[in-house]
């Protein structure tokens, strides 16, 4: 089993920065697929940005140039850097995780549309974002 665990959420102006930490362990792969998506209550889930282990990135139009997917080095680290924060990006992120490399095929560029299929994910946090 792979148990994600996210961290650095908060509550910030609108303008502000924010940077969520999600630690993989486990039965850790090692190739897989991880991302982030949101979800608002009373909405659906939403795809943030994904990568596949070869450092390939694909994220929402919505985020595009405001929000940066990175690991460390070991790749069980995964980072959302979030700049730029807006109120309609207030939400619960959680982290997911797959080992089935389909859903981050590099030559689909929206793959991050995956993420909500993704087979592990953590319990989130919350960002809020006020104007």
């Amino acid at each position: 089993k792979v148990n994600l665990v996210e961290s650095g959420g908060g509550s910030v102006q609108s303008g502000g920065s924010l940077t969520l930490t999600c630690v993989m362990s486990g039965r850790v792969y090692t190739d897989y697929c991880m991302g982030w998506f949101r979800q608002e209550p009373g909405k659906e889930r939403e795809g943030v940005g994904a990568t596949d282990s070869d450092g390939n990135r694909s994220y929402s139009d919505s985020v595009k140039g405001r929000f940066t997917i990175s690991q460390d080095n070991t790749k069980a680290t995964l980072y959302l850097h979030m700049n730029n924060l807006k109120p309609e990006d207030t939400g619960l992120y959680y982290c997911a995780a797959d080992e089935r490399l389909n859903l981050c095929q590099y030559y689909n560029r929206d793959f991050y549309r995956y993420l909500t299929e993704y087979k592990y994910r953590g319990q989130g946090t919350q960002v809020t974002v006020s104007s």
